[in-house]
């Protein structure tokens, strides 16, 4: 994968900025350009009105052991069943959050009713399929998956498997999935801004004194389309 750089201002835009600041030379020397305008400070906006913090057990950037489930023998995330590790972590955070949508999109446990019994899910199942990685660098695999909850939006989860067996969540992330990227202890994910020629990508990394995969970095790439619209990532 590779892992977006910072925006950089173009040379020749670089240029005419600093020609603006110090007005424009030719051969027949300096010329005033005139008032450029003042620059202002930014103005804060309401800030005397600050959101409640989350209650106990309702921060999606928490880790947290999912319930109902059995311990995985051997610590393995591939002897787990990847469709009953996202059923179980999405109807207890729907049970948590009272249906108010903090930990998970009202919808998703009614989507998880449009999947059978089978280790896939069968034809109608929204749940993406299931990829095993090592994104926590202690050589065992996660489990990343999502449910797509109605044509654009998803509930990306990525779960690892404590040395007790038991499984735990460690990210939480409700978005536009326009990518998903996995490279070393790295998860990036793409999705789209209000500027067509552009996404977000939010770039996750595995903290172990947090216990999860943490925000390190948010950056702008740019989008070529695939011809119908959509963001081609592999051409960012």
């Amino acid at each position: 994968m590779r892992l977006p750089l910072p925006r950089v201002l173009a040379v020749p835009v670089l240029a005419a900025a600093l020609a603006a600041a110090a007005g424009c030379a030719d051969v027949e020397g300096l010329h005033d350009e005139g008032d450029l305008g003042t620059v202002r400070a930014p103005q804060t906006l309401w800030q005397d009105i600050h959101p409640d913090p989350p209650p106990a057990g309702q921060n999606p950037g928490t880790a947290a052991v999912v319930p109902g489930l059995d311990k995985v023998p051997g610590a393995d995330m591939r002897d787990a069943n990847a469709l009953e590790v996202l059923r179980a972590d999405l109807t207890s955070s729907a049970r948590q959050d009272g249906g108010t949508g903090r930990l998970v999109d009202p919808r998703a446990v009614q989507r998880l009713t449009l999947c059978d019994r089978s280790e896939d899910g069968g034809p109608d199942c929204p749940v993406r399929p299931a990829v095993l990685r090592d994104v926590t660098g202690n050589g065992k695999e996660e489990l990343i998956t999502a449910l797509d909850l109605d044509g654009r939006l998803s509930e990306l989860r990525v779960y690892t498997v404590r040395d007790d067996g038991v499984i735990t969540r460690i990210l939480s992330r409700r978005a536009v999935l326009e990518g998903v990227e996995v490279a070393a202890e790295h998860l990036a994910v793409r999705e789209p801004t209000s500027n067509p020629d552009e996404v977000a990508v939010s770039d996750y990394v595995w903290d172990p004194d947090a216990g999860v995969m943490n925000l390190s970095q948010l950056t702008l790439d740019t989008c070529h389309t695939d011809g119908s619209g959509s963001c081609d990532p592999g051409k960012g």
